[in-house]
């Protein structure tokens, strides 16, 4: 770290009546050793800056306290502004997990889940709203369905088909089931919600990683890194994290199944929000991107990169149809026992 940034870390730490020992970069954050210990230094842009402290006071004021406190300076800032940027100082965790890294997901969807249930609210949804987002989502896949097809057609005009063209009429049929299977779930929860005038929402952590759970000495688990925080439906925090989750080799994704299980234990799903859930998830949007890039392309392409590109999302796919597969054979067995219940 060279002298500027030295004397800058320290003139932002004696405004917390902190004196400076040393200072080091880990990833995002400033390591601070300091008269009266380790301490976190964060650096954000200014604009998300007051969203992000709105957002944090009121989770402390709905009763939620799993998040690493951010400490006031001496004239009661929470946070320093400097040019574009906001300074805020939080604890130093070391992170020390009790047990496996398994136990440690477990931890995270269990948190999640109760961040989603103490903030969980009903939200007015017009019909006009529904309606234009169901519009929007299934016009937009059913486009995509028809230019894969073309896609599928161009590549079969071929003599002799790339690596590329050839791998992709083979896993063709598998990658149209998915964009279906998503459509028809679209539909199912459109008709579900017709009539409905109300939605869930929660506050999202907007940002959910693993690196984002973290353990205090006494093994209890805190959220951090709210910079991305705002009202959404619950589904916002879990889809991202899942997608990234999935991208791995083939596998039984039982561990994504207990992931889910350990959230839905307290804070389960509506029927509706499983549907629109259950649609976003199995939807093979990453793998229809690398598609059309490589046709799109003017340009002759980088073949060897793009198949494993290609590779490498059909894989995630899989993953996520295992995990999608389970899913529907539960609601399925809900619904059967709902039929089969007698009535009163």
């Amino acid at each position: 770290m060279d002298n500027k940034s030295s004397k800058k870390i320290k003139d932002l730490v004696e405004l917390y009546g902190l004196k400076l020992r040393f200072a080091e970069k880990q990833g995002k954050v400033f390591k601070v050793y300091t008269d009266k210990g380790e301490f976190a230094l964060k650096r954000m842009v200014a604009k998300q800056g007051l969203d992000f402290l709105n957002y944090i006071q009121q989770l402390y004021q709905q009763g939620y306290n799993r998040i690493v406190p951010i400490y006031p300076t001496l004239d009661g800032r929470y946070a320093i502004l400097q040019g574009n940027s906001l300074y805020y100082l939080m604890p130093w965790l070391d992170n020390k997990e009790r047990e496996t890294h398994v136990q440690k997901y477990l931890d995270l969807f269990r948190e999640l889940a109760r961040l989603h249930t103490v903030t969980v609210r009903e939200v007015a949804v017009s019909t006009e709203e529904r309606e234009e987002h169901f519009e929007r989502m299934a016009t937009r896949w059913e486009i995509e369905q028809d230019v894969l097809e073309k896609f599928i057609e161009q590549s079969e005009r071929q003599t002799y088909m790339s690596p590329f063209q050839l791998l992709f009429c083979t896993i063709y049929s598998e990658i149209s089931g998915g964009q279906r299977y998503a459509i028809n779930k679209l539909k199912e929860w459109h008709e579900s919600t017709s009539e409905e005038t109300k939605a869930r929402s929660v506050v999202i952590h907007g940002k959910l990683s693993n690196e984002h759970f973290l353990y205090d000495q006494n093994g209890i688990g805190y959220f951090t890194n709210f910079e991305r925080t705002g009202i959404a439906s619950p589904i916002h925090d879990l889809l991202p994290f899942l997608d990234r989750a999935f991208q791995t080799r083939p596998q039984a994704f039982d561990h994504g199944i207990e992931w889910l299980d350990a959230y839905f234990r307290y804070f389960p799903f509506t029927d509706d929000e499983m549907l629109l859930f259950l649609s976003y998830l199995a939807y093979p949007s990453s793998i229809f991107s690398i598609i059309e890039q490589y046709f799109a392309s003017e340009k002759e392409n980088n073949e060897i990169k793009l198949v494993q590109q290609l590779q490498r999302q059909y894989w995630r796919m899989k993953n996520t149809e295992y995990v999608v597969m389970k899913l529907e054979e539960r609601e399925q067995l809900k619904k059967d026992q709902d039929t089969q219940a007698p009535s009163e």
